[in-house]
């Protein structure tokens, strides 16, 4: 039987559970794994364009995102981020950050040393592949975007994004019944996806209109979750969960 998961580590064994099996023998070398605690206030930069870091940070509570900043204040989010994700874990090989890594909420975060990550990847090859795969899915995650970004209609493009944030806190624990954590305003939805606010909250006014979603206190409730992954072609195979959301 598996030891009783320190709570520091637990978001990340879970969410390398989502993807694949891990041995007691590997849970035990994650868990020993030596981190330092914080809890950050909300829209605060973790690590900066520019930065060499020297520590990966883990999400334990709370959302976080990573973004640029162009001229003139123009801001664009790259990806979203939840409870287990690692979303700085390139800086383990690429050091020199090329964007900023923030919170969006609240976030109680786990900051694990660069060299004690290339100890757990040298001496526990399976942990490394893991993690591996995790960067692929999450450059998965980013083609996903690119095509939204280019090619969805702004209905499509915020309905897909919908889809894919409630099964990435499916396939965690963290959603279920097609209900949602959504800590997300409409400048953030803007930024995410190239639109303006105005038109977010056109799409959100005609999501509710037809019945397929209501957006309350920070809470997404999908009511026709069959008819919301029609309206957008979605298709989950890119996040390559092993749990899915049924209709």
């Amino acid at each position: 039987m598996a030891s009783k998961t320190p709570h520091a580590l637990y978001p990340l064994i879970r969410k390398l559970e989502s993807v694949t099996r891990l041995s007691d023998k590997e849970r035990k070398a994650i868990e020993n794994l030596p981190v330092r605690v914080r809890t950050l206030s909300a829209r605060q930069d973790i690590v900066r364009d520019g930065d060499l870091a020297t520590q990966c940070c883990l999400i334990l509570e709370g959302w976080a995102y990573r973004y640029e900043f162009l001229s003139e204040g123009r801001r664009q989010i790259f990806s979203f981020h939840i409870a287990g994700d690692i979303p700085d874990l390139q800086s383990l090989h690429i050091p020199l950050m090329d964007h900023n890594l923030g919170t969006l909420t609240q976030a109680t975060v786990a900051f694990i040393p660069h060299e004690s990550m290339h100890a757990l990847t040298a001496g526990y090859p399976t942990i490394a592949a893991v993690l591996w795969r995790d960067t692929l899915i999450d450059a998965a995650i980013f083609r996903a975007w690119l095509v939204a970004m280019g090619r969805r209609p702004a209905f499509e493009h915020l309905a897909h994004l919908f889809c894919e944030l409630y099964l990435k806190q499916e396939a965690i624990g963290l959603a279920g019944d097609h209900r949602c954590p959504l800590p997300i305003t409409q400048n953030d939805l803007a930024d995410a996806t190239g639109m303006t606010s105005v038109h977010i909250n056109r799409v959100l006014k005609e999501m509710r209109g037809r019945g397929l979603i209501t957006l309350h206190r920070q809470t997404l409730v999908v009511k026709a979750w069959d008819e919301l992954i029609r309206s957008c072609e979605f298709d989950a195979t890119y996040l390559h969960l092993q749990k899915r959301a049924t209709g």
